[in-house]
């Protein structure tokens, strides 16, 4: 009688049988932080995107439509609507931002609910930030030096994808999703803020630099 009361013990004290509880459920989760913030970069680009989208509708129906962020000759968003860069693969830009950013939006709500993805979904998910990136830094360089216009939406979806980007990847290397040297966990660990906000800096002085007569006149 003793004998099966201490085994019962010594379960409980390893987790045996005895202190059985739930069954941990493959794949990765992650802090509520970061899904929040996949939550409000994914609406962030969701909005420049929508309101991108109808802008574009209504130059569609009226040529003479002035959207409402067409404010001077540099910050015009029009110009950037009616350029061909705007059409990079044969549709209007935005409606490939709707579908990517409502899926962002929908990866950051279910990890909110618990959910945990496979090292397949995660790697899939920093393919398509790194795809975002990649696109938003073509489109900046259009935007500053071949179209010479700037569009207040689309510089809300160029932040809202690099800092996706950026906690994405920061992610990835903390949970061993990508390889990486135990340095750069630790500063990633400690130190994400720093790399959007970093990012966020050269395009912004990219900006100034490009258009420093016409911010200073």
């Amino acid at each position: 009688m003793g004998g099966m009361a201490a085994s019962a013990v010594d379960e409980v004290r390893t987790g045996g049988p005895a202190a059985a509880g739930p069954a941990r459920r493959p794949g990765t989760g992650a802090a509520r932080g970061f899904a929040l913030l996949l939550v409000i970069t994914g609406a962030a680009g969701l909005l420049a995107s929508w309101v991108i989208t109808l802008d574009k509708f209504h130059l569609l129906e009226d040529p003479d439509f002035t959207p409402a962020c067409s404010l001077n000759p540099v910050v015009s968003c029009g110009s950037i609507m009616e350029s061909d860069q705007a059409e990079a693969f044969g549709f209007p830009n935005p409606m490939l931002g709707l579908a990517a950013y409502a899926a962002v939006v929908a990866i950051g709500t279910g990890l909110l609910a618990g959910a945990r993805y496979g090292r397949w979904f995660w790697l899939g998910l920093q393919a398509g930030t790194l795809f975002g990136v990649a696109f938003c830094t073509w489109l900046q360089y259009q935007s500053l030096y071949e179209i010479n216009a700037l569009c207040l939406w689309c510089c809300l979806a160029w932040v809202a994808t690099l800092t996706m980007f950026w906690y994405t990847t920061a992610h990835n290397v903390r949970h061993g999703i990508l390889p990486a040297p135990a340095g750069a966990r630790q500063f990633l660990a400690e130190f994400t803020w720093l790399l959007p906000v970093l990012h966020t800096g050269v395009i912004g002085m990219l900006i100034l630099t490009r258009w420093w007569d016409f911010w200073t006149s």
